[in-house]
């Protein structure tokens, strides 16, 4: 008896002379991402970041602590982070009409009419995520059916991309559009002197106006469950992409009462009310908030014919597409924001926009700069352009995904030729040396492994196409790694804090049951996240 008492004295001595921090954890395989892409076994974690890194006998023979994970030799990872996301408008997706992969319009008003059914006390039925490419005939839809249905119900069914929408006509009427009424920068479709119900890219907001303002209960609904959803898939951090200052406001509200711990980099919308606001005071961060650019809009989307291109649409006769504001409104902000610490961080998906942006920032950004303005997409860029990108040192932020669900119909689109530039990840990692990912979620899927895998593999879920889709754009597993780690937190200057697994960053990371670096292609979309933690406390295990 007195062994096992000599035994237990030992161990105690050995605990005190050791550094107590809050969480071991132990047999692992760490991948650091770390500027010499490193990787370790064990890792001290305390009052929210890490304190140590280094082999299993390094931690556990030197720090104590009541959490202590044994890992089993699974995979750690830092927290995943999305460069391009809508985090609010996927929290209220969530409780619209799911309209996400319906195979045709009548699919679409099925499930219209189960929502409503279910949500009698709605005053407004909402929706998103047709897409009239997958449609039989790929035609527009019309609000026909719709107008039969909800009479006097306003209904506003938003496309998969958010550049178009289908209004019936109580809502339209609440909006007062008016057949052949103009726009810049949208276009409201009429036929033969009647409103179809179409609307696009600018048009739509005539009718979002008028959809009552949200409540704190309907945000703190909205992004608790959007936030769920992310930390299921290692998210620990998020790029949101175009938010007015009241909803930042709802957000810093949120985490300050300790019930939102996502990470939020926000661009604010290209907004008067947002430059008032803001531009006098400059840029502003918390621990969970950095509010630090502006999100412009040069064009639309290419599935809608919104996309601003130099030679016509290949499958539109004599249509470019157009821009949703004048170059002159580009240039006054890019004038505005040079003289200040924001981003400034614009959408541009034809080859005509890229051109434009490129040459209005290349006008204001000195060469080698460090303001990393961004191109969110950078979807079809003209042969010519891409060197713009390193010559203004101006970051391409881009979507995997979106090649993986436009290359159906892209070449319809853009003929062959063009197509060869468009999706060109690789191309446009070249420029600078390093490229941020993201979703764009929800218009595509939230998950992080399809970005993984649709930036590697250039494949859809399925499979297709046998040998990739573009293949030659492809980046390694290293490249699409840091570009969901550490070059996602630089695109929004926060490398020196998240990112990567480093002594005093801050403790997000996420373990994994397979290894992405090596695990065969067929199985990294059934990798697994076992648990998340986010500045050092566990934010989901999976059960």
């Amino acid at each position: 008896m007195r062994y096992i008492y000599s035994f237990i004295i030992i161990i105690f001595l050995s605990a005190c002379g050791k550094q107590k921090v809050d969480t071991i954890i132990h047999h692992a395989k760490i991948y650091l991402v770390d500027d010499a892409f490193n990787t370790a076994n064990a890792m001290a974690v305390k009052d929210g970041k890490i304190l140590a890194i280094g082999t299993n006998d390094d931690i556990l023979n030197n720090y104590s602590a009541q959490d202590v994970i044994d890992a089993q030799d699974k995979f750690l990872y830092p927290g995943f982070i999305d460069a391009h996301a809508h985090f609010v408008g996927y929290g209220k997706s969530l409780f619209e009409v799911q309209l996400y992969d319906s195979k045709d319009w009548n699919e679409v008003i099925d499930r219209v009419k189960q929502f409503a059914a279910n949500n009698t006390q709605e005053n407004w039925i909402t929706g998103r995520g047709w897409d009239q490419n997958k449609f039989p005939n790929k035609a527009y839809p019309t609000n026909e059916l719709l107008n039969k249905l909800f009479p006097n119900k306003p209904v506003l069914l938003t496309r998969v991309d958010g550049h178009a929408a289908i209004a019936n006509a109580k809502a339209l009427a609440l909006a007062g559009v008016q057949p052949n009424q103009q726009i810049v920068g949208g276009n409201i479709e009429t036929k033969n002197g009647q409103l179809t119900g179409l609307l696009i890219d600018n048009a739509v907001d005539l009718v979002q106006a008028k959809i009552p303002t949200a409540t704190k209960n309907d945000f703190e609904k909205w992004l608790l469950a959007a936030q769920k959803n992310c930390f299921e898939q290692g998210l620990t951090t998020i790029t949101d992409c175009g938010l007015m200052y009241d909803v930042v406001d709802m957000i810093d509200t949120l985490q300050q009462e300790g019930k939102l711990l996502t990470k939020l980099s926000v661009l604010l919308s290209d907004d008067k009310k947002n430059y008032d606001k803001y531009l006098l005071k400059g840029t502003y961060k918390t621990d969970k908030l950095f509010v630090n650019g502006f999100k412009i809009y040069s064009d639309g989307a290419l599935g809608s014919r919104g996309a601003c291109l130099l030679a016509p649409y290949h499958d539109k006769h004599n249509w470019y597409g157009f821009l949703l504001n004048t170059q002159q409104h580009f240039d006054s902000v890019a004038r505005i924001l040079s003289t200040t610490n924001f981003q400034m961080c614009t959408h541009a998906i034809g080859d005509s926009a890229n051109r434009i942006i490129l040459n209005i920032y290349k006008k204001y950004l000195a060469p080698n700069n460090d303001k990393r303005w961004r191109i969110e997409h950078a979807q079809v860029v003209n042969e010519k352009d891409f060197d713009l990108f390193k010559q203004a040192s101006i970051i391409p932020s881009v979507q995997p995904t979106h090649a993986t669900s436009d290359m159906y119909w892209a070449e319809e689109r853009l003929g062959k030729q063009r197509l060869t530039n468009a999706y060109a990840l690789k191309k446009l990692l070249q420029q600078n040396g390093w490229l941020p990912l993201g979703t764009d979620f929800p218009v595509e899927d939230i998950s992080p492994f399809k970005t993984f895998y649709a930036a590697v593999v250039r494949k859809d879920s399925k499979g297709f196409p046998q040998n990739g889709f573009q293949i030659n754009n492809a980046l390694t597993r290293e490249e699409a790694l840091k570009g969901i780690t550490i070059w996602a937190a630089k695109a929004s200057f926060l490398e020196k804090e998240i990112g990567s697994l480093e002594k005093g960053k801050k403790a997000d990371f996420i373990l994994l049951d397979k290894d992405l670096l090596t695990v065969s292609e067929n199985e990294i979309l059934q990798t697994k996240v076992l648990a998340v933690w986010a500045d050092g406390k566990k934010v989901f295990s999976k059960k």
